[in-house]
């Protein structure tokens, strides 16, 4: 492997930082709310979830 000195490697990295795409402020604030969205529908299901469960391991406890 070649050693680079380091004004090579500060040019290099400068290079590779230059190639860097940012998001869009709108890009961001677009993928923030989805996560918000996924996150209150994936919260509302699993609590759907537990309920079912919740109801049927009481139904099946109440028998005993």
């Amino acid at each position: 492997m070649a050693r680079t000195n380091p004004a090579q490697f500060i040019q290099q990295v400068r290079g590779e930082v230059s190639k860097i795409v940012w998001p869009t402020r709108r890009e961001v604030m677009l993928t923030t709310v989805m996560v918000f969205i996924l996150a209150t529908i994936t919260a509302i299901f699993f609590s759907f979830v537990d309920i079912g469960i919740r109801t049927g391991l009481n139904s099946i406890f109440g028998l005993f």
